[in-house]
């Protein structure tokens, strides 16, 4: 019985591996093929965007707990953004020294469109390489996925803040 348990435990962590491996390999190239025209976001940048979108107005603090940073390292992010329109600061009515971070529309405007042209790409993707069997497997898989990104594991790392670190689903 132990030998079954290895085995699994092993091959548990063979297809994590290569799970992992095969999501940053598809991440990568995702922000690869991202057109040039433009001005192109960045991980951070989309992800602070769609934060943005789902949760309304937050504080650089809160943004930052989200992403797993210091307030500090998004300062550059929030600038870049704030300059390009993206973004909007303005002082909380509740607490005059806290900053509120809104999405303007024209930062909604530029995460639609990296959504639209990353899937796009994807998709193409898909046809070419992957058989219609192949493509309906990856629908089971990719709920499957959302599943295990939500899981609650015995001994895993949660942010203080409760939040799973990664931008909600665009």
């Amino acid at each position: 019985m132990g030998e079954d348990t290895g085995s699994s435990d092993e091959r548990d962590v063979l297809l994590a591996e290569s799970l992992r491996w095969g999501v940053s390999r598809l991440a990568s190239r995702l922000r690869a093929e991202q057109p040039g025209s433009g001005r192109v976001l960045t991980r951070l940048a989309a992800s602070v965007l769609a934060n943005l979108r789902h949760s309304g107005p937050l504080t650089p603090s809160e943004l930052a707990g989200i992403e797993g940073l210091q307030t500090q390292s998004l300062t550059r992010v929030l600038n870049d953004l704030e300059e390009q329109g993206r973004i909007r600061r303005t002082r909380s009515d509740v607490d005059a020294r806290r900053q509120d971070i809104t999405l303007t529309a024209a930062g909604r405007e530029a995460l639609d469109a990296h959504v639209r042209d990353g899937n796009a790409w994807l998709a193409a993707a898909l046809r070419q390489t992957l058989s219609p069997a192949e493509r309906d497997m990856l629908r089971i898989a990719a709920g499957l996925l959302e599943q295990v990104a939500v899981a609650e594991v015995p001994g895993g790392v949660r942010r203080a803040s409760g939040d799973d670190g990664a931008a909600p689903a665009l």
